[in-house]
């Protein structure tokens, strides 16, 4: 009986830290955007270096969520990774529709890919540190 109590509890928490770890991907991506617009008003940046600039911050974003969630897990870290990833991209596509605002630049499969690279990448270098 305690023993189930404290791995409820333990799962629990897994689900705590990873939607931590997506909305400090989040975070990231609404401080990216602001430093995008700045460069943009100051600078005059062309639609092109916005479109990779915006592409940049999916990747960023997304790293640092996987990262984060390859942390907590102990094995399959890639594979948090990818699902923090897909989830964040999920979210970003909902609320895209939602408001019928894209990002217009970036497909809907190739932010997707980038999402899921990004996630992905974050888990495996999280293991890389931890040092397995």
């Amino acid at each position: 009986m305690e023993k189930a109590k404290e791995k409820q509890k333990e799962s629990a928490g897994g689900i705590v830290v990873w939607l931590l770890s997506l909305l400090a991907g989040y975070v990231l991506t609404g401080v990216l955007l602001c430093a995008l617009a700045f460069l943009l008003y100051r600078f005059s940046l062309s639609a092109e270096m916005v479109g990779i600039g915006i592409d940049v911050i999916y990747f960023l974003a997304t790293f640092l969520a996987g990262f984060l969630a390859g942390r907590k897990g102990k094995n399959r870290r890639f594979l948090w990774g990818l699902v923090i990833g897909c989830v964040y991209f999920l979210v970003l596509a909902v609320l895209s529709m939602a408001t019928g605002l894209g990002n217009g630049t970036t497909g809907f499969w190739t932010a997707l890919l980038l999402c899921a690279a990004g996630g992905m990448a974050g888990g495996m270098a999280s293991g890389l540190i931890a040092g397995k």
